[in-house]
C-alpha cells in the first residue's frame, strides 16, 4: 500500500487561498446580497456593432486625462507671476512631466472626438428617442461642459498664445452691453489679466472635473443600467422589432424595464468585459502613441506673455475653430445708440452657439412634437429611413464647417515700423497659410456666401439621397 505524501508548500498556499476567497465570498453575500443583484448584470445583453463602443472609448480618455491632469496638478503653480515658469519646468525638467503634458492634451482631444462620434451616432439613428430623452440630454450637457473644460485648458501654460485667447475672451465679455464690464471684473478680478488663471486653476481642477465625474456616471449608469440598449435593424428582426416597440409603447405603464428579447449581442461577462478590456488598452495605447511621436502646444517656444508680443502662428482647435471662424466671418458691424457704441458683430458667434446647444438639449421633444410619435423605441432607425432628420443633422454638420474653414486662412501680417532711433521690431510670424488682403477678403466674402449656400445645399442633396434610398428599401 502507497504511503500518502503530503502536498506540497505551493499547493497548500493555493488550495488555502482558494477557500479563504469562498468563505470570505459568503461571508460577504451572506450580510451583503451582492450575489442576488451581480448574478443578472453579469448576463444583461450587450450589442455587439463596433459603433456601440464609441461611449466606451470617450470614458477611458477621460480616465486618463483624469490621471494625467492629477500629476500635472503637483507641479502647476497657478499664479500669474510664475504660471509659463511653471509650464516650461514640467515641459523641459520634471522627468516625463512633457511626455505627461503630451498624454493630457490628446486625452482630451480624444474625448472630445469621442463625445461628438457618439453623438453623431445616437442623433442619425434616433436613438435619443422615447425613452432615452434624459440620457440625451446629460450627454449634450456633457458635451457642453468638455469644451468649456477644453478651453480652460489651454488657457493655463499663461504662454502668449493662451493669453491672448483670454484677451479675446475678456473682449467678448466687456462688448456685451450693460453687464459686460461686470462679468469682466467677476472673471478676471479687475483689469487684464487680473488673478484669471488662479480662478481658472480652481474651475478647471475641481469645478468642472466634479460635475463631469458625477455626470459621466450618471449617463452610462442610466442608459447601460437602467434602460435596455437600443438594437439595430436588419432584414432578419425588423418586423419582430417592429412588433416589439408597439407592444413596449403599450404596456409601458405596467412595465418599468422593458424585455430585453430584441437585443442581440453577449452578455456582460465575460463577452462585453474583455471586449471593453480591449478597448481601453487600444484607447490609450493609441493616445500614448500620438503623444510619443506628435509635439503640440509648445510653450517655451512661444515664450511668457508680453502686451505688445506678436502672437505665435498656430491653427485654433476644431471645436474652438467655429467660434474664431465665425467672429472672422461675421463683419464688424457697429451700432451707435445713446452715445454707446455697440458691437453686434462680436455678439452673432455666441449666440449661434447657445442656440444650437438650446436645439440640441431639447431635440427630442421637438422631433416628437413636429413628428407626432410618442413611442417608446427600442429599434435603431438606419439614416436614410429619416429624410428630415439625417439631411437637418448633415446641414449643421455643413454649416459649422464652413465656419471652421474661416481659420483655414489668414491675412498677411503687415509690416511694422519703429520711431526714428529705436530698433525694428521683429517680424510677425508666419501664419500656416498666409495670403494678402486682396485674397484674403475675396476668400471672406466667399465663406459669407457659402454658410448660406452649402448647408442649404447639402440638405437638399441628403434629402434626395435619403427618398432615394427609400425607394429602393435600402
Amino acid at each position: 500500500m502507497a504511503t500518502p505524501t503530503k502536498p506540497k508548500r505551493r499547493a497548500r498556499i493555493v488550495v488555502g487561498s482558494a477557500k479563504t476567497a469562498v468563505d470570505s465570498a459568503i461571508y460577504l453575500d451572506d450580510r451583503l446580497p451582492f450575489a442576488r443583484w451581480l448574478r443578472p448584470q453579469l448576463r444583461k445583453l450587450f450589442p455587439s456593432h463596433w459603433s456601440f463602443l464609441l461611449g466606451e472609448l470617450a470614458l477611458y480618455s477621460f480616465a486618463l486625462l483624469v490621471l494625467t491632469g492629477t500629476f500635472l496638478t503637483l507641479f502647476y503653480k497657478p499664479n500669474p507671476d510664475v504660471a509659463f515658469a511653471s509650464a516650461a519646468e514640467i515641459s523641459l525638467n520634471v522627468r516625463g512631466g512633457l511626455l505627461m503634458r503630451q498624454l493630457h492634451h490628446w486625452s482630451a482631444t480624444v474625448f472630445v472626438l469621442a463625445i461628438v462620434a457618439h453623438l453623431c451616432r445616437v442623433f442619425f439613428t434616433g436613438a435619443f428617442r422615447r425613452p432615452r430623452e434624459l440620457t440625451w440630454m446629460l450627454g449634450v450637457v456633457l458635451f457642453g461642459l468638455v469644451l468649456f473644460e477644453s478651453f480652460l485648458g489651454v488657457s493655463l501654460p499663461g504662454d502668449q498664445l493662451a493669453m491672448t485667447g483670454l484677451r479675446q475672451a475678456q473682449g467678448l465679455l466687456l462688448s456685451i452691453p450693460v453687464v459686460g464690464t461686470y462679468l469682466s471684473a467677476f472673471a478676471f478680478d479687475g483689469e487684464f489679466p487680473g488673478q484669471v488663471l488662479p480662478r481658472i486653476f480652481v474651475t478647471h481642477v475641481l469645478l468642472v472635473p466634479g460635475i463631469l465625474m458625477a455626470v459621466v456616471p450618471l449617463h452610462a449608469l442610466i442608459l447601460t443600467w437602467r434602460q435596455k440598449h437600443t438594437e439595430r435593424r436588419s432584414s432578419r428582426r425588423e418586423s419582430e422589432g417592429r412588433a416589439n416597440e408597439e407592444r413596449s409603447g403599450r404596456d409601458h405603464e405596467h412595465e418599468r424595464k422593458p424585455a430585453e428579447g430584441q437585443v442581440s449581442g453577449g452578455p456582460f461577462f465575460p463577452y462585453f468585459a474583455v471586449k471593453n478590456g480591449a478597448t481601453a488598452l487600444f484607447t490609450m495605447g493609441a493616445i500614448a502613441a500620438l503623444a510619443t511621436f506628435v509635439r503640440v502646444n509648445p510653450v517655451w517656444e512661444h515664450g511668457a506673455y508680453s502686451a505688445g508680443g506678436h502672437v505665435p502662428s498656430a491653427q485654433p482647435f476644431w471645436y474652438f475653430g467655429v467660434l474664431d471662424g465665425a467672429q472672422r466671418l461675421v463683419p464688424p458691424w457697429e451700432l451707435t445708440i445713446g452715445g454707446y457704441v455697440l458691437q453686434p458683430g462680436l455678439w452673432i458667434p455666441p449666440l449661434i452657439l447657445t442656440v444650437f446647444f438650446g436645439i440640441l438639449l431639447l431635440y427630442p421633444f421637438l422631433e416628437r412634437r413636429f413628428t407626432g410619435d410618442g413611442d417608446h423605441h427600442h429599434l435603431l432607425d438606419r439614416p436614410s429611413q429619416a429624410p428630415v432628420r439625417t439631411p437637418l443633422g448633415i446641414a449643421v454638420i455643413a454649416f459649422f464647417t464652413v465656419l471652421w474653414a474661416g481659420t483655414w486662412v489668414s491675412e498677411a501680417a503687415p509690416p511694422m515700423h519703429s520711431a526714428p532711433g529705436f530698433p525694428q521690431p521683429p517680424p510677425a510670424p508666419h501664419a500656416l497659410l498666409t495670403v494678402p488682403h486682396d485674397t484674403y477678403a475675396t476668400i471672406v466674402l466667399g465663406l459669407r456666401v457659402a454658410v448660406f449656400v452649402v448647408p442649404v445645399v447639402a440638405f437638399l442633396v441628403a434629402r434626395a439621397v435619403c427618398r432615394g434610398r427609400g425607394q429602393r428599401g435600402l
